[in-house]
């Protein structure tokens, strides 16, 4: 069966004027590419067929579906899952009124935003993959000790403190997200118990890596025990994040001071790797879970400023 009788055929009716049904082979070889390729796409529901023969199964395409057919293919070639394809596609497909919706707001241009919005996220895990790769080098050149020895750590004894603390399991990429909303809403939050009272910070329980969710517990200090409890009891609990108030006990802390540019992960791991070397070679026992102290304005500071300290609580180990 040759394309023109597909395009006679009564149930393709519909799309013959369009233009002329192409066989699956004369359009993957009009589009530059195969066959399998095409089978693939409308198995993912990127790019259905025009016609599908009810007696042969033959699959036939229209002639203005090779642009699509080829932005599917180079979308594909940028490892972009296969959501955010289909809405390039369908965005691309309204702002030229070929979805057969009418007309629509949407332009050329709003495609191409969501292609830079995805590309701006690759290159952000690219920039993290190329540090962490820095970074596994030099351990395994034997090189730690000198990127510990950049890092100066200390001790400070902090006083007992009544926190608020919103907890949620998180892995390491939903950390940038999270942590300055969570503490955005525990500290608008500080003003019903009696104002915040400390810098804020997030303790990790347990590890939060790309395959550990930990849990994860921001914490905000604040004056008022009593109005806090009041305040978290008429908290409704939202699915995967506990709210709660408790007394996080006096304990002396080694940090050191990082800048906000060392903030992401996996840089920030430098951090928390030269105070635990620390600790071995001073005498320095855990003593409770890891944290961060934002101290500094985030917003205001600059990549080099210090906004951070990276801390674990301490004990004197047994001689």
């Amino acid at each position: 069966m040759d394309a023109g009788s597909a395009g006679s055929a009564g149930s393709a009716g519909d799309v013959t004027d369009r233009g002329a049904l192409l066989t699956i082979g004369a359009f993957a070889a009009r589009a530059r590419l195969s066959a399998k390729a095409l089978r693939l796409y409308d198995r993912l529901g990127l790019l259905a067929p025009a016609y599908i023969d009810e007696t042969s199964g033959y699959r036939y395409y229209r002639a203005d579906q090779v642009d699509r057919a080829r932005l599917v293919a180079m979308l594909r070639r940028l490892d972009m899952p296969l959501a955010r394809i289909a809405d390039v596609v369908e965005t691309t497909d309204r702002a030229h009124g070929s979805d057969g919706s009418g007309p629509s707001d949407a332009g050329p241009s709003d495609a191409g935003e969501l292609l830079a919005a995805y590309w701006g996220e690759v290159e952000t895990r690219f920039a993290a993959q190329r540090t962490l790769a820095a970074y596994l080098r030099a351990r395994l050149s034997g090189r730690s000790s000198e990127m510990y020895e950049k890092f100066e750590v200390r001790l400070v004894d902090m006083p007992e403190q009544v926190i608020i603390t919103e907890s949620r399991h998180t892995l390491a990429d939903e950390l940038p997200t999270w942590i300055p909303a969570s503490l955005g809403r525990l500290e608008a939050a500080a003003g019903e118990c009696g104002g915040s009272v400390g810098a804020p910070f997030v303790v990790y329980h347990s590890e939060v890596s790309m395959e550990s969710d930990g849990p994860a517990e921001s914490c905000v200090p604040v004056a008022d025990e009593a109005a806090a409890r009041a305040w978290a009891s008429g908290q409704e609990r939202e699915r995967g994040r506990q709210i709660r108030v408790r007394v996080e006990p006096a304990r002396r802390l080694a940090y050191t001071r990082i800048a906000k540019a060392q903030v992401a992960h996996p840089q920030i791991i430098a951090a928390f790797e030269a105070v635990e070397a620390w600790m071995k070679r001073e005498g320095w026992e855990y003593d409770g879970p890891c944290r961060e102290i934002y101290f500094a304005d985030w917003d205001a500071a600059g990549a080099e400023d210090p906004v951070c300290d990276v801390a674990f609580p301490v004990t004197r180990s047994p001689q």
